[in-house]
């Protein structure tokens, strides 16, 4: 896939919430404790869940819809691991939000949440949700399926017609330019560092159009 894992890379259409807006989340994990030999035996204690955690529930969620983690694309304002997934140890970004974009037959799906502030329940809420709707297919609710995810290639992207002014490009301009002028605006435009996300949005989606149109 095309679509950068960093920075979030918001869906044209959706709607974003407010920063002032989110809410803290109840998502936990269950952390396995061993009582010392004398007591035996262990019990489980519910910890705040976690980046790696909350990534591993979406793998798993998708792996049940036989979605292989090649045709997935895990997308935050976290930086990432060296195997391309977010890394936990580092601050929250200001903007929490999730996106999680996979291929299924040849159609390309989406679903994002940025209703709480931490990017760790954004994606295990993402996860919840895809458990639900797997549970309408199992009652024959295949369509309804269907039509609840969203088809990303078949959004109006505005980025597909002003790419070339929002990165600030003549007719002429090259991939590499494009690179360059994407990185310039990317790095003024962060959210991390006060940017608009708004802003931001534009601007990934401008550069992925210009990668479509670009590419040799």
């Amino acid at each position: 896939m095309t679509i950068p894992a960093y920075p979030l890379q918001w869906p044209v259409g959706w709607k974003r919430t407010p920063s002032g807006g989110r809410k803290a989340a109840r998502f936990s994990r269950g952390e396995r404790i061993y009582r010392d030999s004398a007591a035996g035996g262990s019990y489980t204690r519910q910890r705040e869940m976690t980046v790696s955690s909350a990534v591993e529930r979406v793998r798993a969620e998708l792996k049940r819809m036989r979605i292989g983690d090649w045709d997935t694309v895990i997308s935050t304002n976290l930086v990432l691991r060296l195997d391309g997934l977010p890394r936990s140890d580092q601050k929250e970004p200001a903007d929490s939000g999730a996106a999680v974009y996979w291929r299924d037959q040849g159609a390309m799906r989406c679903m994002a949440i940025d209703q709480y502030t931490r990017v760790a329940d954004n994606l295990a809420a993402i996860a919840a949700t895809l458990d639900a709707m797997r549970a309408i297919e199992r009652h024959g609710g295949a369509e309804i399926l269907d039509r609840a995810f969203t088809g990303f290639a078949a959004l109006p992207n505005p980025a597909a017609t002003d790419w070339r002014s929002i990165l600030g490009l003549g007719q002429t301009a090259t991939l590499d330019e494009a690179r360059v002028a994407y990185r310039r605006l990317a790095s003024e435009n962060h959210p991390d560092r006060g940017g608009d996300a708004d802003r931001m949005v534009a601007i990934n989606n401008a550069w992925e159009s210009a990668q479509g149109v670009l590419q040799p």
